[in-house]
């Protein structure tokens, strides 16, 4: 009896001790995002108490290590849009195809061994897709274009395609796969095809999930940091050349923080700027991969 007793106080303790143990573990993540949060703007804030916020936001040259200095953020936006948009379109048209392979056409099998394969990619480190990128894309776009610098957007951008592709297959998949299987009958007992069942029914009923995934391939994209580092230059250049070298958000902030800028100099204080505008954008597109998620989601 005693026992039992002893044991029914202890399990109440752990009752009682677990939740308080998760709060914390929960509230951790919210305490670190508002420190996170305080640290740019504070630090962001001092920065343009010495560099008007228009010329940043619209000045078509930035050359804040060189004088004389230019704080003009359009070639960082230009070259990190750039690698973005040549990314997802390396990335969406393969992942979705993937994702409609392994949903639609692949035995269980096949797919066992296909899937994992495809997940395997996202462990790759990026500072490895970075020397991919130099050593071997790099060569072969110069036989296309024998004119195109080492370091140029294109090779970078096909490469972080190649990275986000298994987000955007697992994600899409995943959607496709919790469409119901009467959707699909019901499309094959009226004479469809596999083809058509696939483009014409599960892909419009999972569209939520597919918007979702590349708006937040999108944002994978933009935060990439080594890959363009090692493979896209350091030339902040407002240019749409993709065979040019360029320097993205990220490749700066890399380029700023080996410890050769005296802390709290202006040349410093650009970390904070550039980081908070990065920092707004992802923001903004992760509310929008929400909003796309919660206004085309089908119940079933």
């Amino acid at each position: 009896m005693g026992k039992l007793v002893f044991k029914n106080k202890k399990n109440h303790m752990l009752d009682k001790i677990v939740p308080i143990l998760l709060f914390l573990c929960a509230a951790l993540s919210i305490v670190t995002t508002i420190g996170i949060v305080i640290t740019l703007i504070s630090e962001t804030y001092q920065f343009f108490q010495q560099v008007p916020i228009m010329d940043y936001l619209f000045g078509t040259k930035w050359s804040p290590l060189i004088t004389p200095t230019s704080f003009g953020v359009l070639p960082l936006l230009s070259g990190t849009f750039m690698i973005t948009v040549i990314a997802c379109l390396v990335a969406i048209p393969l992942g979705l195809a993937s994702a409609i392979y392994l949903s639609e056409y692949a035995p269980k099998t096949v797919r066992k061994i296909i899937k994992p394969i495809l997940e395997v990619l996202a462990g790759v480190p990026t500072i490895v897709y970075g020397y991919f990128a130099l050593s071997l894309i790099t060569p072969l776009i110069r036989t296309i274009f024998p004119d195109m610098g080492v370091f140029n957007a294109l090779s970078a951008g096909i490469v972080v395609g190649i990275m986000i592709i298994p987000m955007v297959c697992s994600l899409s998949e995943d959607a496709m796969s919790a469409v119901p299987r009467s959707l699909r009958d019901g499309a094959y007992a009226l004479g469809a095809t596999r083809f058509e069942v696939a483009l014409k029914i599960v892909v419009p009923a999972a569209l939520s999930g597919i918007v979702a995934s590349a708006v937040l391939a999108f944002s994978r994209a933009i935060g990439e940091t080594m890959i363009v580092t090692v493979a896209a230059g350091a030339t902040p250049k407002l240019t749409g050349n993709p065979l040019e070298s360029i320097q993205t958000m990220t490749a700066y902030i890399v380029q700023v923080s080996l410890g050769d800028t005296p802390h709290g100099s202006i040349e410093y204080g650009t970390i904070f700027a550039v980081g908070m505008t990065l920092f707004v954008i992802t923001f903004l597109l992760n509310i929008l991969a929400q909003y796309v998620a919660r206004r085309f989601r089908e119940e079933y």
